[in-house]
């Protein structure tokens, strides 16, 4: 990872990560979600995108408090000295959630068992903060959180710890399917019968939160006190029904590009790359470009539609997507070796989208973004020097 700085040669192949665009998105969203608070989900490396730099940038537009998946992804946070409230879920099951406590990270809380622990975890580190948990209640999509007929028992135990003083119910939460407006009606009414269990069993959580980007964007009713906002952060689109970035006036913060590595006048009939799968029409040109499927390039994308900004105008990509490279198809244009390629970015510069990649590799932006691996520098511009 670096910092830009002028006169700087272009890589061979690398992640520009604007840190303002990540601002302006978290920005333009907690206008929008207001008097909701905004939790700037910051998992798997900030989607890729690189979670100590995002997290910055996500809490100087805005953001008050984050979200990770794991404790490590929260300790390394904590470690580079961010100090905003943050809340890990998804735990190993001996997670050291004593170390959780010790580093004031919020603990989300899917059985009895983890509660337990939790407790005697702020009890074990002679701490005399109580763990602070978040209770997740599974509103129907099956994978963590305490299913409802098991909502009274822990909301129970939880009132118990917390007038013991062994933990602090700071939150309540739950997760949306996204499947239909009518699923998640479903899944808000689910939420609200659990909100009112907790208030009966004596409980009063200053934070409950249900809607990810796309709820939040879309359904006032499930805003709640805070709003955790995952792929709106780096300015990628949470539907899937044609709504673009530029509909929402977000702004994609990952630029990837790469340098020609080689260039090759092939004539009509010329197989391009394994299997050629691809043949030319008629004499063309081909570029070389130096990223492949082990840099997180979508092998599926072969033959999918998926193009490119080389020599001033998209420009398809041909032939099978290989482990380190892959060939577009420039026509007669002039490209040289050394020429940029933007594979994608922000539509106003003429780039494709991560979102138009994930429809030609039919996924989503999501894991576009996400897969870009080790091998791909991240070099950060804009943000707090």
């Amino acid at each position: 990872m670096s910092r830009d700085h002028p006169g700087a040669p272009a890589a061979f192949r690398e992640a520009v990560i604007d840190l303002d665009a990540i601002a302006r998105n978290v920005r333009t969203i907690a206008e929008r979600v207001a008097p909701a608070e905004v939790m700037a989900v910051v998992k798997a490396n900030a989607y890729g995108h690189g979670a100590v730099e995002a997290a910055r940038a996500a809490l100087a537009g805005g953001a008050t408090r984050l979200g990770v998946a794991d404790l490590d992804e929260a300790f390394e946070l904590r470690e580079a000295g961010v100090d905003a409230p943050i809340l890990a879920w998804l735990h190993d099951p001996d997670a050291d959630f004593a170390a959780a406590v010790a580093a004031d990270v919020e603990v989300g809380v899917s059985s009895l068992d983890q509660l337990e622990r939790a407790a005697s975890a702020a009890t074990a580190t002679g701490s005399r903060s109580p763990a602070a948990v978040h209770l997740k209640i599974d509103t129907g999509l099956s994978r963590n959180g305490v299913p409802e007929a098991e909502w009274p028992a822990i909301v129970a135990r939880a009132a118990e710890l917390e007038r013991a003083g062994r933990v602090t119910v700071a939150g309540v939460f739950s997760h949306f399917a996204n499947t239909s407006r009518e699923v998640d009606a479903a899944q808000l009414a689910v939420f609200e019968r659990a909100l009112e269990r907790a208030t009966t069993a004596g409980l009063n959580p200053t934070v409950r939160h249900l809607a990810s980007s796309e709820q939040a964007i879309r359904d006032p009713s499930a805003r709640y006190d805070v709003v955790r906002i995952g792929i709106g952060v780096y300015g990628l689109t949470p539907f899937g029904d044609g709504t673009t970035c530029t509909d929402l006036g977000l702004t994609p913060a990952m630029t990837l590009r790469a340098r020609v590595a080689a260039v090759r006048q092939v004539g009509a009939g010329a197989g391009a790359s394994y299997g050629h799968l691809w043949h030319a029409d008629a004499p063309t040109t081909l570029a070389l470009v130096p990223l492949g499927y082990a840099d997180g390039i979508p092998r599926h994308a072969t033959g999918g539609g998926a193009e490119v900004l080389l020599a001033g105008a998209r420009r398809p990509v041909v032939g099978r997507v290989a482990m380190d490279q892959f060939i577009v198809d420039v026509g007669d244009a002039p490209v040289a070796v050394g020429d940029e390629v933007i594979v994608f970015g922000d539509p106003a510069s003429g780039a494709p989208t991560a979102d138009e990649w994930a429809e030609a590799s039919g996924t989503i932006g999501y894991e576009i973004v996400t897969r870009i691996g080790p091998r791909v520098p991240r070099r950060y511009v804009g943000g707090v020097r």
